[in-house]
């Protein structure tokens, strides 16, 4: 690839460019590449079917909890140095999962392993804004940016099982060390350190939402198989509740909140966050429940199971990068409106799957169409959540979208969990996870509905009726391709 410069010659944009890719590429890896190892790692560190949901959970919600405030690391104390910080602790635990010899230790790591990625997403959008001038180039650089947090995802479901398979689960880990330490040192060697700014820390804005929704995500997986009436189960739900309470009464107070509530004033952007978390939350619940199917109840092995969720990505990709095309050729409303069904459509489709149905009809044709809908759809939403807001506050909007995603991945997971549980008696082996694989997807087919109800009761009909945005912001200011590049976490 190549970038013109036409600032000063010290500066190598192409150098910066790939350290920030490849950092970036880490991240969503780090998400994906999981996942088609999760049975492996399931045996050979004993979970339990329910607690396996944490392997992906522990990651998402403390990367969504500590975003905002990794973000307003990097404002006060320097990007570069942040960036290289994150860096350091995606690696070193990364090192320490692929070390793990019980379910303890790498949940415990994988949470470290969040955070380090939240204090390193926000850095690598910063330093590409900072090092590349408004216009053709930063476009340019974003347009690379997007394509990569795509591409990498599909790979990473590719490699995960294929390390798996041939090698290790834990191989997908090792392979962050050796290419962590090079970036480290690449970043202090191409990459000129950012200007600070004042500003407070809200740790106990970030304390507060993380163990809150941590408290929520465990009290639906242990519902699984403790019950609702468990009463460990009940007061974890009560804790939750309390703690997010208490997230909200701190944000209304904050000088500087991670998450400024005036956001949620707008119907539009208070839906499309509402939204996004239902359909992140079906689709995360999509390529997990999926991927037990393949390995448990088909019999796949990780590698194969990986190519089979190729019919998932290859549609995806295309479409999200021609979604600006088609806004233009017709209206965010529209795609919504279109791509939103065939989700539904899809999951619904894959839920009637049983322990005997074959690949193309019961799988493949689905997936399609799951590759469709999340190609049409997540950018609107993302528009949607930054919408009215003014370029100044655009960062914290884009956040809000962010941390939606993630808290979408994990709690909507948990709910899955603990709706496949429901009802499964006395079947075992892989009759019982047939049975759970469809229950999930009954469930997820019931967020995948809610959502496009709240999309069009929240956005779309307003819209028609020619309601403006309620935000005294002006809508024009509110998205630029720097903020729907900081959004592309959403590719995971």
């Amino acid at each position: 690839m190549t970038v013109s410069s036409s600032s000063a010659p010290a500066v190598n944009r192409n150098a910066i460019l790939a350290i920030i890719l490849i950092s970036y590429v880490m991240i969503v890896l780090d998400i994906s590449v999981v996942l088609t190892g999760l049975p492996k790692i399931q045996h050979q560190l004993g979970f339990s079917q329910s607690d396996l949901a944490w392997v992906s959970s522990a990651y998402t919600l403390t990367f969504g909890g500590f975003l905002l405030l990794g973000a307003r690391a990097g404002d006060i104390l320097g990007r570069r140095r942040m960036f290289v910080i994150g860096l350091a602790i995606f690696t070193l635990a990364s090192l320490a999962i692929g070390v793990s010899q019980s379910a303890g230790w790498m949940l415990a790591w994988r949470a470290i392993q969040g955070i380090g990625a939240a204090v390193l997403a926000p850095s690598t959008l910063a330093l590409l804004q900072t090092n590349f001038p408004e216009g053709h180039e930063r476009t340019r650089a974003i347009s690379y940016y997007a394509a990569a947090a795509g591409l990498s995802a599909t790979v990473g479901l590719v490699l995960g099982g294929v390390l798996a398979d041939w090698v290790s689960w834990r191989m997908g880990f090792y392979i962050n060390l050796p290419i962590g330490v090079g970036l480290i040192l690449a970043a202090r060697a191409h990459i000129h350190e950012t200007a600070r700014h004042s500003g407070k820390f809200d740790f106990f804005g970030a304390l507060t939402s993380t163990a809150g929704m941590s408290a929520l995500v465990y009290g639906f997986i242990r519902s699984a198989h403790s019950g609702w009436g468990d009463p460990v189960t009940l007061a974890t739900l009560v804790v939750a509740v309390v703690l997010l309470a208490l997230f909200a009464l701190i944000e209304r107070r904050a000088k500087q909140p991670i998450l400024p509530l005036w956001l949620f004033s707008s119907r539009e952007r208070s839906g499309a966050y509402a939204a996004r978390v239902l359909y992140i939350g079906a689709m995360v619940g999509f390529f997990f429940f999926t991927t037990l199917y393949l390995q448990e109840v088909v019999g796949y092995g990780p590698a194969l199971t990986g190519i089979a969720f190729v019919p998932a990505t290859i549609l995806h990709f295309p479409l999200a990068i021609a979604v600006p095309r088609l806004v233009r050729r017709f209206n965010p409303n529209t795609l919504l409106v279109v791509g939103m069904p065939i989700g539904i459509v899809a999951m619904a489709w894959l839920s009637r799957a049983s322990a005997d149905s074959g690949y193309v009809l019961s799988l493949a044709l689905p997936m399609l169409l799951i590759g469709i809908s999340q190609g049409l759809t997540l950018s609107p939403l993302t528009s949607a959540g930054v919408v009215g807001v003014h370029h100044t506050h655009a960062g914290a909007a884009s956040g809000a979208v962010n941390v939606a995603h993630q808290l979408g991945s994990s709690v909507g997971l948990s709910v899955l969990v603990a709706a496949a549980a429901i009802g499964s008696g006395n079947l075992t082996g892989r009759d019982l996870m047939a049975y759970r694989v469809s229950m999930a997807f009954d469930a997820a087919t019931v967020m995948l509905a809610i959502s496009f109800l709240v999309v069009l009761v929240a956005i779309v009909l307003p819209r028609k009726a020619g309601f403006p945005p309620d935000s005294e912001q002006d809508e024009a200011a509110a998205t630029s391709p720097a903020d729907e590049a900081a959004c592309v976490v959403e590719a995971a």
